[in-house]
């Protein structure tokens, strides 16, 4: 009688280990500072294919590695090369198309997406393609045009338009990956001075959202209908700043607007629902079995809940996994959870391999295989402790991924889920839910069961806003090493093994490099320089060993884009800022002072100095010959003085910084004149070895007189890609090189790093950290 085998199992073709080799090849290109030639990258994907489907040993993994990097590539390739060519940036473009998903309409501007349509009659470089518009209207009446901006409406309109592309600046978000990943060819704005058309009115699925949307708000009379719409259409237009704080810091966001999690649960109700209906009447056992009739009634449900949401990327992970269940069922072949979650990912990455650039992506996918390693029984255990073992593994197995992905944890996110996810999701969800299947059935008939998911939200929400303020509630992390997440993740994994398993609490110092990075602050008497990307404004950074000075605060726009909040708070977080002990507002104008309020509400400050005429409420005169030391480091102001006339630009601080090891200036805005005083009145404080242009680099500054006596090794322009203003102008910097200065420029460079100490080090936030996507940009500007 023969024993058994002892050869290795065959490796499936859509098995588990296949899948990590998939994911594993994407990333890595994903990770490349430029692509692949295009040629290689079809050699790569053909070879990879190959291997993957005739071998069953290593080499098919090492095929689907292949094969992963080059779909990623091409796809990526084939993206970057549809955006708006570099020679064809702020033209102005007659197209013709839809606006898709729901448009966010605020005062005197709405944003929204805008489909082009295919036709020969529209440009041939956005045929087919995905515009993000803004249209801009000083007034917010009815009688403004943008306001008829409705899902599903179709426009014909003259926009201005320039290739995607976002500040960069320390901290996870970079804007234009995620404009790869959505396909995205152009920003720009819609130039109301042009003619436009209004072709027909709201349509599709996204118009019946919106309409939904907008009697969610008659029936309810309250504030929580903005969390109605997001939970019940995954609507979160009308969600402020302030909200996205409180879901943050008590770590609810990713319940709050349609998720995969209710996606399941709506999917479980159908399946249950098609179960008993099967049980009422037996005779439709015949024509299909209950077990199969469940399962796809599962997935119809799944897939209509998705389209409540507009079929946004969470919602359609939850769906394609739930559809592999149902073809294992409906094949009558078995499946585990493990070959489910692979196969799910092997089709969205083979479908969509730029899904890796999604934050989305990867917490779906390791809270399901957290939870399927960990909790293999957890149907069995009591309800109530499988719930609690469920959150411990979520919570710490998510961890690692959280911090790097959104730079954050929340200390408040257990104890607030282990409220919200039974409450919101069983009771708040199905309300919402009832009241719009409700609500399609008739005008009207869902107000009841909206009223009453409002008034059960309302019960919970008092608690989430208490636990946000605790000050422990949202821990902000610096960014960390790229070799903190491999070890967080192990330490995860030993930590989450099997009870007697030796070394757990060794295993947690294996998170330390995580959430302890090191910040790499200035030694004493040293100092360094961080000139923020914040488009068209100033924002400076000024770090010694162990104080921080804030230099402007970015530029902020009414009910608009709040560098501030959207830029300057994040990066100061990334950086391990936990105070600033002084901020200085050079003068009033709002690309200099207008994220004052959103720094002032998220950091605990300092001092605030500003010039006289600035308008700054509690902020100290910054007047010529105050100083201060902060850790060996000198900060005095040179202007303005007591006499001075309040001339905005003109009255800007100028602030000089001295060390023993070097000096910087930051000169606000001031022009030529005042720059000259400067010069005929303290030249000798004017040297420095870092300078920031005066104005943005304008050619009305940096007079020739005050650049020779600044005598710099390195000038910094903060500007704005693409600005309206030529901003730095040529000259001006030609001036500075010519005096024996390097230069850098934010709209090039992104965020700017200066660290002078014993040695004066340099860094330039592209150059510093590629990405490939930078590699495209600059290929098809250089042709």
């Amino acid at each position: 009688m023969e024993g058994p085998s002892c050869d290795p199992a065959p490796r499936a073709p859509f098995g588990p280990a296949v899948a990590a080799a998939l994911v594993l090849g994407v990333l890595a290109c994903a990770r490349l500072p430029a692509l692949p030639p295009v040629p290689l990258l079809l050699a790569a994907a053909c070879a990879g294919l190959a291997a993957w489907w005739r071998w069953d040993d290593w080499r098919r993994l090492a095929g689907a590695l292949a094969l992963g990097a080059a779909l990623l590539g091409l796809h990526a390739s084939w993206g970057l090369h549809g955006q708006l060519p570099p020679a064809l940036e702020r033209g102005d473009f007659e197209v013709q198309g839809r606006v898709v998903q729901l448009p966010e309409h605020e005062p005197r501007r709405t944003r929204f997406l805008f489909r082009v349509d295919r036709d020969a009659g529209q440009p041939e470089a956005l045929r087919g393609r995905l515009l993000r518009l803004a249209w801009y209207d000083d007034r917010d009446s009815a009688a403004s045009p943008r306001l008829d901006l409705v899902p599903g409406s179709r426009w014909r309109l003259t926009a201005r338009l320039r290739a995607p592309r976002s500040l960069r600046n320390p901290g996870w978000y970079d804007g234009e990956r995620h404009a790869l990943a959505s396909r995205l060819a152009a920003t720009g704005y819609v130039r109301s001075g042009e003619p436009w058309q209004r072709m027909h009115g709201a349509a599709g699925i996204d118009g019946w959202r919106d309409t939904i949307a907008t009697r969610i708000d008659a029936a309810l009379a309250r504030p929580s209908s903005r969390f109605i719409r997001a939970l019940a259409l995954g609507d979160t237009r009308r969600l402020d700043d302030v909200d996205w704080e409180v879901l943050r810091a008590t770590g609810l966001t990713h319940l709050i607007a349609i998720s995969g999690f209710h996606v399941g649960l709506v999917a479980g109700f159908f399946a249950l629902a098609v179960a008993g209906l099967w049980w009422l009447l037996p005779g439709l056992g015949r024509w299909l079995p209950r077990p199969q009739a469940s399962a796809c009634g599962a997935l119809l449900g799944a897939v209509g809940y998705a389209a409540v949401a507009g079929f946004a990327l969470p919602t359609v992970r939850t769906v394609l996994m739930i559809a592999v269940v149902v073809l294992a069922r409906l094949w009558r072949r078995p499946m585990g959870v493990a070959g489910s979650l692979a196969l799910a990912a092997i089709a969205l990455l083979l479908a969509d391999p730029l899904a890796v650039l999604a934050a989305g992506f990867w917490l779906s996918f390791a809270g399901v295989a957290w939870l399927a390693w960990c909790l293999p029984g957890v149907h069995a255990q009591p309800l109530l402790r499988g719930f609690l073992s469920a959150q411990w593994v979520a919570t710490l197995g998510l961890l690692p991924l959280t911090a790097v992905l959104f730079g954050q944890a929340s200390l408040a996110g257990p104890l607030a889920n282990l409220v919200a996810i039974p409450w919101w999701s069983l009771v708040v969800v199905p309300l919402a839910l009832v009241g719009t299947g409700l609500e399609a059935l008739g005008a009207g008939w869902g107000g009841p069961a909206w009223r009453l998911a409002a008034w059960c939200f309302d019960l919970s929400w008092p608690l989430f806003e208490w636990l946000a303020q605790g000050r422990l509630a949202l821990w902000w992390l610096p960014e960390p090493h790229w070799l903190a997440l491999p070890l967080a993740l192990l330490g995860a994994f030993w930590l989450l093994l099997p009870r007697g398993v030796p070394g757990k609490a060794l295993a947690a110092l294996l998170l330390l490099p995580l959430l302890w990075p090191a910040r790499a602050l200035p030694a004493p008497g040293a100092f360094e320089l961080v000139v923020m990307d914040v488009g068209q404004g100033t924002s400076v950074l000024v770090r010694t060993a162990h104080h921080a000075l804030l230099y402007d605060t970015g530029p902020a726009q009414p009910e608009g884009f709040d560098a501030g909040e959207r830029v300057v708070a994040p990066a100061l977080h990334a950086l391990g800022v936990r105070r600033l002990d002084a901020v200085v507002v050079s003068h009033g104008d709002a690309d200099h002072a207008g994220g004052l309020d959103a720094i002032r509400r998220r950091f605990p400050t300092g001092p605030v100095f500003a010039s006289a005429d600035a308008g700054i409420d509690r902020a100290a005169p910054c007047l010529a010959g105050s100083a201060w030391q902060f850790d060996g480091v000198r900060f005095a102001f040179l202007h303005p003085d007591l006499h001075f006339p309040a001339m905005r630009n003109e009255s800007s601080c100028v602030l000089r910084i001295e060390s023993a090891q070097g000096s910087a200036l930051l000169a606000g805005d001031v022009g030529a004149v005042v720059e000259r005083m400067l010069v005929h009145g303290q030249a000798a404080s004017l040297r420095s070895d870092v300078v920031l242009l005066a104005h943005h680099g304008s050619d009305k500054s940096s007079d020739p007189a005050f650049v020779a006596a600044a005598q710099a090794r390195l000038a910094i322009a903060s500007s704005g890609h693409g600005n309206r203003f030529g901003h730095p102008h040529p000259r001006v910097i030609e001036r500075w090189r010519r005096a024996g200065a390097a230069t850098a420029d934010t709209s090039r460079d992104g965020a700017v790093r200066v660290r002078i100490g014993d040695a004066t080090h340099i860094e330039r936030r592209r150059s510093r950290h590629p990405r490939l996507w930078d590699a495209v940009r600059r290929a098809d500007a250089a042709r």
